[in-house]
């Protein structure tokens, strides 16, 4: 008699159909696990399955059963009925496919790179409120990208203090000024009294430029201190909050996103400890899957790296991210990506940041192109004239970049950019 039923959840003459779920793993099995062994614990543990035979089990079960139908090296696809997903329920999604399976003692690596969302999944989620064109007519800004800084260092400044670098910031061109993922409501910096503060320089600012400008006010706190807050901020006229949408977790998100887009704002994504889970190739979830979720439950832009700043990322996961988010259709890279087809869900931007200095600005946009948040923050309060020429300089070195220009060349009428070159040449942060 068997004990377990393992082999049952793997079917490789299986083919998915349009309203089954998809997702893509690597794996690698544990010592004297095969791996049709390892993929099948992977499919059971993710669906219907438990570690033995049951005593009854009825015929219908065998309709909701995972398959993993496709074992390509260390990679293995597996597909799920449409059946075993709540609909409009992310959090409960990643019950499943992103769940018990990382602790199995079978397997001594997992990771699941990516998920095929059928349209039958997906037409339970909203998406953003406003995709990437809405955000654009919010902030009246077109043909290059939006820009913002975080004042530095990240936390330590009053909420004076941080405003005034917030107008400088502004003064110097920038559309955001964005808090960093640590500053909340602290002791030497409350989140009403920034709220208040920005406000006032946020009206001078755009009186003195007659440009948009706008903030990303960090929310984050238990949910219903992330409603009371966000009702602040569109109390005082601003368009945007943030949220550090890993550690406030997928509901959260979900609840605020409903909760700001009635009230008129966008989210922010910042991904604080998304590497926790995505760093080692070998295990975790990757950073493209988070981004998809977060599209999917509606976020306005995630962070995805820069390639050429102080995080780690590739060029390559840059563009498979910047795809996830802004792309209708994106096409399979082999054991890197799957299909998918966004059918009514609207765009998100992406935002590259993180040890970004005018001198690197060229080699994000070659990555990108316009259609992203850029954010320099340390690359415009180090420069050696000040915030505001800071963010001077890298508005220049944007303007160089969509004329064709060299920075050296732009820096021969740009005193601004000039100086930023002096300073830091074309050096890419460890």
């Amino acid at each position: 008699m068997a004990i377990d039923w393992y082999q049952e959840f793997v079917d490789l003459n299986h083919t998915p159909g349009p309203d089954e779920l998809v997702a893509l793993y690597y794996f690698e099995p544990a010592e004297g696990i095969s791996k049709e062994e390892a993929v099948g614990r992977i499919a059971s543990e993710s669906s219907t399955g438990t570690w033995t035979t049951l005593f009854t089990l009825p015929p219908r079960m065998r309709e909701l059963q995972a398959k993993a139908f496709e074992i390509e090296g260390n990679y293995v696809k597996i597909a799920y009925p449409l059946a075993l997903w709540e609909e409009g329920n992310a959090a409960q999604l990643l019950s499943g496919i992103a769940g018990n399976v990382f602790g199995m003692k079978a397997l001594s690596n997992l990771r699941l790179i990516d998920a095929t969302l059928p349209a039958g999944y997906l037409r339970h989620f909203k998406g953003p409120e406003f995709g990437i064109e809405g955000i654009r007519d919010m902030m009246k800004v077109r043909g290059r990208p939006l820009t913002g800084a975080v004042p530095k260092p990240k936390v330590g400044f009053t909420a004076e203090e941080h405003a005034q670098v917030g107008y400088e910031t502004w003064m110097g061109g920038f559309d955001f000024v964005k808090d960093d993922e640590n500053l909340t409501s602290l002791s030497f910096n409350r989140f009403e009294d920034r709220v208040r503060a920005m406000t006032r320089l946020r009206d001078k600012a755009e009186q003195e430029t007659g440009d948009v400008k706008s903030a990303l006010i960090n929310i984050t706190a238990d949910t219903e201190t992330m409603k009371k807050r966000a009702k602040m901020l569109a109390d005082h006229g601003w368009n945007y909050a943030m949220i550090d949408v890993v550690v406030a977790g997928t509901a959260a998100v979900a609840t605020l996103r409903d909760y700001c887009s009635d009230l008129g704002l966008a989210i922010h994504a910042h991904r604080a400890m998304h590497a926790a889970f995505d760093r080692d190739e070998k295990h975790g979830i990757t950073m493209q899957f988070l981004a998809k979720i977060m599209r999917l439950i509606g976020v306005a832009q995630i962070h995805t790296g820069t390639a050429v700043g102080k995080l780690v990322g590739t060029r390559a996961e840059a563009t498979l991210l910047a795809d996830v988010l802004r792309e209708k259709q994106t096409k399979a890279v082999e054991h890197a990506a799957l299909d998918q087809d966004w059918g009514k869900i609207k765009s998100a931007f992406p935002v590259s940041s993180g040890g970004l200095h005018p001198g690197l600005v060229p080699d994000v946009l070659d990555i990108y192109g316009t259609e992203l948040v850029l954010l320099v923050s340390g690359g415009i309060h180090g420069h050696p004239k000040g915030t505001r020429a800071g963010a001077m300089a890298t508005m220049q070195a944007i303007e160089a970049w969509k004329d064709g220009e060299t920075l050296d060349e732009k820096a021969k009428k740009a005193p601004e950019l000039e100086e930023a070159l002096k300073k830091w040449g074309y050096y890419k942060p460890k």
